[in-house]
Order: structure tokens, then C-alpha cells, then sequence
């Protein structure tokens, strides 16, 4: 167990997280945390696992925002020199 200070960071709170926790939980800059409060107050943290349904939703609706462009395989049929 170990105490950590709560510190202003912009208009924000942050808490700092050891480096021994950091490399016990296998978390690295830029790696999202699930957070979670329990009925006694206790914040807990873990790490965010991959969702594959958030994935799929996520890939599905920026497919349809990406122009469709031509065939890989029919444009290097196109420019294929034999």
C-alpha cells in the first residue's frame, strides 16, 4: 500500500503512478485505464482491454466515411507491365 499525492494538472487533478506499479501492470504512455468507483469510495484502476464490439462498431462506421476508391488487385492489373 502506498499513499499518493493528488496534484493540479490544467484545470484538472492527476495522481502519479509509481514506476513499480506501472511495470507490475504493463502500462505505458498514451495506454487508456478503465476506471471504476465502488460503493465504499474507492477508485480502482486497471488496464482498458480490447473490446472486439467496440472495434467492430468503431472499424464499420469509418468505412463508410472513407471514399471508395479503386481495387487494389484491379489497379495493379491495370498497371501491370508483363
Amino acid at each position: 500500500m502506498m499513499n499518493l499525492q493528488i496534484a493540479k494538472w490544467g484545470n484538472s487533478l492527476a495522481v502519479r503512478i509509481p514506476a513499480d506499479y506501472v511495470r507490475q501492470i504493463g502500462v505505458k504512455e498514451g495506454d487508456q485505464l478503465q476506471a471504476h468507483l465502488s460503493a465504499d469510495g474507492a477508485l480502482n484502476l486497471r488496464p482498458s482491454l480490447w473490446n472486439r464490439k467496440l472495434f467492430a462498431h468503431e472499424l464499420t462506421s469509418n468505412t463508410l466515411t472513407l471514399p471508395m476508391g479503386m481495387s487494389v488487385m484491379e489497379q495493379l492489373r491495370q498497371e501491370a507491365r508483363y
